[in-house]
């Protein structure tokens, strides 16, 4: 009786199913935009309608969501735009507004302009996320060193990709605008920390670089291994041209040669498919006074 029992058992098991694990779901294309928005409420640009932030908003907000990217990194929000935004993009998660203790002064362009990113609620699953100051006292905010004009800082968020789940890191910073040798350690900070991950590990810096093409910043990018740009993967090294244009767009006329100072740069196992500089406007009216840029890639 028994051995019939362990037959019969035997035969059972051989005809249960085999449960084999679900394979991942193909990576749908990824697609980011890097944003400087503009400090908002600045008396020189008070007389000038076609600046104000409240009259502008909504076209910022529309030639974004034209794009339909699934992450944006702004620069320069503050508490009127960050309030809007929030309203406006209420499909996508923000991070990386802090404030007022960070701000050392409380109106007008010492405002500290925060590098917030979106990412949309359906596309990404939270993991982690962080800020350092580019300083020699990464931990304190609002700290300056190397003669920065403002404090500056990096904001970043680890998203796991809720089709795929792949992950990938995005990292949102916006240098200073006028000493040289604040930028060159700014992003050497900023390299050294991204070191620590592995080489394959997909990483998406985006922002204002304050620096052109041919810079010491840049250039220090393009020494750390793996390292590379978005908009130059699809259409070469040459000079983009401008991106800050003063509101003027293409009639802008800037003192030394045109020079592209956003950029999207990438490390690890990261496929370019496209990319663009978004020169939107409506009329005379611009978005902001940056041209915004925008990319897609998938995950290898």
């Amino acid at each position: 009786m028994r051995r019939m029992l362990l037959t019969a058992a035997a035969v059972l098991f051989s005809m249960a199913p085999v449960s084999v694990p679900a394979a991942p779901k193909a990576s749908k294309p990824h697609r980011v935009m890097t944003c400087n928005i503009r400090i908002t409420g600045l008396e020189a640009d008070a007389p000038h309608p076609e600046r104000v932030w409240e009259n502008r908003r909504d076209l910022c907000v529309e030639t974004i969501r034209s794009r339909r990217p699934d992450i944006i990194c702004m620069q320069e929000v503050i508490y009127d735009s960050y309030a809007y935004l929030k309203e406006k993009l209420r499909d996508y998660v923000p991070y990386g507004f802090a404030g007022p203790e960070m701000d050392p002064h409380t109106e007008g362009y010492h405002f500290i302009g925060k590098n917030v990113i979106f990412f949309r609620r359906d596309r990404y699953e939270f993991v982690s996320a962080g800020c350092y100051w580019l300083s020699e006292q990464p931990l304190i905010g609002g700290s300056c060193s190397w003669n920065t004009t403002r404090a500056r800082h990096c904001n970043w968020v680890r998203l796991r990709d809720r089709r795929s789940g792949r992950e990938l890191r995005v990292l949102d910073v916006h240098l200073d605008h006028k000493s040289d040798e604040a930028r060159r350690e700014q992003i050497r900070m900023v390299m050294e920390e991204c070191g620590q991950y592995a080489a394959d590990f997909p990483q998406i810096l985006c922002g204002d670089f304050n620096a052109g093409i041919a810079s010491a910043p840049i250039g220090y990018i393009r020494t750390v291994d793996g390292w590379r740009e978005m908009y130059e993967t699809i259409h070469g090294p040459a000079e983009a041209g401008t991106t800050a244009h003063a509101f003027k767009g293409d009639a802008y006329r800037p003192k030394h040669s045109p020079r592209r100072i956003d950029f999207i740069f990438y490390r690890g196992d990261v496929e370019v498919r496209e990319a663009e500089i978004v020169r939107d406007r409506k009329g005379d009216m611009y978005p902001s006074d940056h041209y915004f840029l925008s990319a897609e890639f998938t995950l290898r």
